[in-house]
């Protein structure tokens, strides 16, 4: 659960620390002091996205960190090696270049990894999560997470898959005659182009090599001859072979002095072999230089030809190569297009058949945990003072995709003798929120998050409705930790922990503070709650029974 959160230069909040209790816990003030400040900091924490404007005005990064406890072993920590704590820390710097740095644990990670942690701690219901019940492509969705099949989800979704790329196949098969033709001349066209040049791996750089040599042949010729002439000599001077020879007979005339000379005859010995060999090299490196006009003619027009076809085909010889390799391949496609096609075909049935098998196996499954998310939302709705409510997902059947062979509905008569409509044709603000709030405590036995967050959930809800909503939002803190932004009284008042949020303004500005209430804070704040700016003695007393005890 969230134990603590602590927040600097978030918009009106300079500097707040927040401790939060196992159970009820009721976020509550006036309009504009800054709750939903808190929730958006709470975002932060758990990677959803931050905006530059959320900085305080005149600070140059906002801060936040929170602590969980009680955290489980989750396999996040090990896929994305961070170390492993019960008492868990999260901190997000957020900067007004738009850089975000965000450490769990004290080690460094992505926002995006972040996210993926944040969604397996926590859940964040808000005022627009009743909007959504009116979007009936939500509503297929909801039925799903409800089922809770993943494994058979996820079956399904690898066979459609295939489905969709057996049909993206045989498209591409599919051309029509005169696409076909065009196609086919020029593969011909591009296949003799490439094999009229006779191409072959590293030609390219072979040839502009050896026109580099050809080109400074004179300068090279020279050098050779100098170069030959040092190891040799002439018959002016001697060569530095015929001096090292020479070095080795003079040491080999005293070996029978000293016999410790014999290494390093060895050695002079070694050397004259190797200036021997290189002597032999230098000879072939100077009868293998050329400067042949024909021959520097008809490299440079090989050159021009392979600059041609790199400006079409690829930017060396090894991938005009494959080019043309596919190029072939393209072309057998179109020549046998009558035998793949047919392939096509029968792999698109065969793909289709069983992606039908098991839609109609998540259809089942789908009808059958509708009929118990009737019984249950019913039975929700009943206690949020809507006795009299009918609920049904109604089925229609759809063409082959991405959620099967099923399109799903909600309707709903809030009263009795009225036909089933449309959520969105008979649901009423605060009816939208208790189906949504109903919706969620079902959810809720899904969840694996130990903390969820209500953020004004209860708009539009008053009266009754509202006792009805407080008693169910303290039902589904059993267990579990549940944090709620309100703005009624009766549910604040069930509260287990109750903490007010205030502004004020100090040297031209505004700042937010949040309390944790006493009893006395809790009468206060209810009493505001109930008769707004002007609290009685009477609305003092109303809040006190309120609160009981």
């Amino acid at each position: 659960m969230l134990s603590l959160l602590h927040i600097e230069n978030i918009a009106v909040i300079e500097q707040a620390d927040i401790r939060f209790e196992r159970g009820f816990n009721v976020l509550s003030g006036e309009t504009g002091a800054g709750k939903s400040i808190v929730i958006d900091a709470i975002s932060a924490i758990l990677g959803e996205r931050a905006y530059r404007e959320m900085i305080r005005t005149g600070a140059e990064k906002a801060f936040v960190s929170a602590v969980f406890d009680g955290v489980p072993a989750l396999d996040w920590f090990e896929t994305y090696h961070v170390p492993f704590d019960e008492e868990l820390l999260i901190q997000r710097e957020i900067f007004l270049d738009g850089r975000n740095l965000c450490k769990v644990n004290g080690q460094g990670v992505t926002v995006s990894q972040l996210r993926s942690l944040g969604r397996r701690l926590m859940t964040i219901h808000g005022q627009h999560d009743s909007q959504q019940l009116f979007d009936e492509e939500t509503h297929l969705a909801l039925l799903d997470a409800f089922a809770g099949d993943e494994t058979q989800r996820q079956t399904y979704a690898a066979a459609w898959e295939k489905v969709r790329a057996c049909r993206a196949e045989l498209e591409r098969l599919s051309l029509d005659e005169g696409e076909k033709a065009r196609r086919q001349e020029m593969l011909q066209h591009q296949i003799r182009e490439l094999e009229r040049a006779e191409l072959h791996p590293g030609e390219d750089e072979a040839l502009e090599q050896r026109m580099k040599l050809l080109t400074n042949a004179e300068k090279l010729s020279g050098a050779v001859n100098e170069a030959v002439l040092a190891l040799y000599g002439d018959e002016d001077r001697q060569g530095a072979a015929e001096l090292l020879e020479e070095a080795v007979d003079r040491l080999e005339s005293c070996l029978r002095c000293d016999e410790g000379l014999q290494p390093l005859c060895e050695r002079l010995r070694e050397l004259g072999y190797g200036l021997t060999d290189a002597g032999e090299s230098l000879r072939d490196y100077r009868e293998n230089l050329s400067d042949s006009e024909e021959e520097l003619d008809a490299i440079g027009a090989r050159l021009d030809l392979l600059h041609k076809l790199k400006r079409k085909y690829g930017a060396s010889c090894e991938e005009m190569l494959a080019f043309l390799a596919r190029a072939k391949d393209a072309l057998d496609e179109i020549l046998f297009a009558d035998e793949k096609l047919k392939q096509a075909e029968k792999a698109l049935t065969a793909a289709e058949t069983q992606a039908n098998k098991l839609a109609l196996a998540l259809r089942a499954l789908r009808k059958s945990a509708a009929r118990s998310l009737e019984i249950h939302i019913c039975e929700e709705l009943s206690a949020l003072n809507m006795p009299k409510v009918r609920f049904v997902c109604e089925f229609t059947e759809a063409p082959l995709g991405p959620d099967g062979l099923d399109s799903l509905r909600f309707l709903m008569s809030a009263n009795v003798g009225e036909a089933l409509k449309p959520l969105s044709r008979v649901a009423s603000g605060g009816e939208l929120a208790r189906i949504m709030l109903a919706m969620k405590n079902v959810m809720a036995e899904h969840e694996t998050v130990s903390t969820l967050i209500f953020d004004e959930v209860d708009a539009g809800v008053s009266g009754r409705a509202a006792q009805k909503v407080a008693e169910k939002l303290r039902s589904v803190a059993q267990g579990r930790q549940v944090l709620c932004v309100t703005h009624l009284p009766q549910l604040a008042a069930l509260a287990e922990h109750h903490l007010l949020i205030s502004k004020s303004e100090r040297q031209g500005r505004t700042y937010t503070e949040v309390t944790v209430l006493d009893r006395p804070g809790r009468i206060d704040e209810l009493a505001r709650m109930i008769g707004g700016t002007e609290i009685t003695e009477t609305t003092r007393k109303s809040a006190a029974e309120m609160l009981g005890g």
